[in-house]
């Protein structure tokens, strides 16, 4: 039996696929050369990142299947992959479509073949984490990515489970000294992140999960410290 949050992730990362498929359909090469949520990024350089990723994460799950050696997660590490993307930034939307679908399709099948064993095999992902890490990862790249393309899909999409996971995942960005408690105002899903000066945070569960993510919010939301509002507060990097 597969843990409860990769199989949560398994199942909605196949929604999301179907997400991302009907996004992508249709694209032109100005849609790709047209301006993403992520600045200084166009839609051509966040299809790139998930042919990418999609290639490299592919990679550490096959190698596991097969019990080789992990190598690298990215060609070259981290400089390649950054050259990777601007170079196929350029590219015409077919191939774009073409390249991300193909990665979908084949994460699809390796999905199929994870057990409990191969989820816990080291790979080369953040320096020896585990297959499960990888999915994971790809779950968020993924969905969060989807929205960044800004070609209709949005947050709002986004599922308790995966809020869930991205709550705990983004809760290293917390100041220190800062206790962060999230409250929705749309469901019951109240969270406390950190310790020190409590900063309460409503707004709507989606929104709240967006904003840690680096991501604008539909609604803004509303801080307040001791009933006073306040400026919400500067989040640490990406873990």
């Amino acid at each position: 039996m597969l843990p409860t949050e990769a199989s949560a992730a398994i199942e909605s990362i196949e929604r999301t696929h179907e997400r991302v498929r009907t996004t992508i359909e249709g694209l032109t090469d100005d849609d790709v050369r047209a301006a993403s949520r992520l600045p200084g990024w166009t839609r051509g350089h966040v299809l790139a990142h998930l042919a990418g990723f999609g290639a490299a994460a592919e990679r550490q799950v096959l190698r596991a299947l097969e019990g080789a050696d992990p190598g690298e997660f990215y060609d070259g590490g981290r400089p390649g992959r950054d050259a990777a993307i601007e170079a196929g930034a350029s590219a015409g939307a077919a191939e774009h479509v073409t390249r991300v679908e193909a990665a979908m399709d084949r994460m699809e099948g390796l999905l199929d073949l994870l057990d409990e064993d191969v989820l816990r095999r080291r790979t080369a992902f953040k320096d020896g984490l585990p297959v499960e890490a990888v999915v994971l990862a790809w779950w968020r790249e993924f969905s969060i990515h989807l929205t960044d393309l800004d070609l209709g899909a949005e947050h709002t999409l986004w599922g308790p489970e995966l809020r869930e996971h991205l709550v705990a995942f983004l809760s290293p960005r917390v100041p220190d000294g800062t206790q962060l408690d999230l409250e929705p105002t749309d469901v019951d899903e109240p969270r406390r992140l950190g310790q020190g000066r409590v900063l309460r945070v409503r707004g709507a569960a989606n929104d709240l999960v967006a904003w840690l993510a680096g991501r604008e919010p539909i609604v803004p939301l509303v801080a307040d410290n001791g009933g006073a509002v306040v400026d919400l507060p500067e989040l640490g990097p990406w873990p």
